[in-house]
């Protein structure tokens, strides 16, 4: 596989922006890349995406320099090879509250000596067979592994999670944070700010990068001060969305 710049930004502690997708038109992930951001998360949690989907929209990401990252179901062998078997940059891995959840996760995205990743060479990251058998060692190099923490469970057992070689981000999900406080969707109250800026300070003592979701830059600058370098800026058809309003808006205010 290609270099994985995304993963070089990381380790030479840039902030790197991208927006989930959830639109299956390739169009909109690289007007992503040409509008300058980093990643795109390829959503197949909560979006409607499919595997075949996705895999040209990691071709699309690609042609217009942009990395995309596949968020998959679960943490589950078969579909975290399948994520990285498209062609993806990285994968990231939903719902992980115990060091053997990332563990789990860790061991199904990278191929032995440092995982149990099923091998097939006639995948997209193996290039349909054209890379040969070292191609095993480059990706497990490359992929990035970003693993979720979403619930107080999670954040309760971080000082150990944070001890699972070969995870490149802990994102932190502040919705669901905030459901597992009893407080559904109050992302800006303080007992899930205060929870996730601890989080986000015992994840960057480990020598691991932390990321989260932010709805608009005053909230993304806000995470980025605390520390947060990888920063899931919107969601596409929310972005979408504010635009059309924005622009309504103008043409009904005349």
């Amino acid at each position: 596989m290609p270099p994985n710049h995304l993963k070089r930004k990381l380790k030479q502690g840039e902030i790197v922006l991208g927006p989930f997708m959830n639109c299956a038109y390739p169009a909109f992930i690289e007007i992503c890349g040409h509008a300058g951001f980093d990643f795109a998360i390829i959503d197949m949690e909560h979006g409607p995406l499919n595997p075949l989907v996705a895999e040209d929209l990691c071709r699309a990401a690609d042609c217009a320099g942009i990395a995309p990252i596949v968020r998959v179901r679960k943490n589950d062998g078969p579909q975290i090879q399948r994520a990285l078997d498209i062609g993806s940059a990285g994968v990231q891995v939903p719902q992980i509250e115990t060091k053997i959840d990332a563990e789990t996760a860790v061991q199904n995205a990278k191929y032995s000596p440092l995982g149990t990743r099923g091998l097939s060479f006639a995948t997209r990251a193996g290039l349909y067979t054209a890379a040969g058998t070292g191609i095993t060692d480059e990706l497990n190099k490359e992929s990035l592994v970003v693993i979720h923490i979403e619930g107080k469970r999670g954040i309760d057992n971080l000082k150990e999670i944070v001890n699972v070689p070969n995870i490149d981000v802990i994102f932190l999900g502040p919705y669901d944070i905030s459901q597992s406080l009893g407080i559904p969707g109050q992302v800006r109250d303080s007992r899930v700010i205060d929870l996730m800026e601890a989080a986000v300070k015992t994840i960057r003592n480990a020598g691991i990068a932390a990321g989260t979701f932010a709805d608009n830059p005053e909230i993304a600058k806000q995470w980025i001060d605390v520390g947060v370098q990888y920063i899931g800026l919107g969601v596409d058809v929310a972005i979408f969305l504010r635009a059309c309003q924005s622009l309504v808006k103008a043409v009904r205010n005349f």
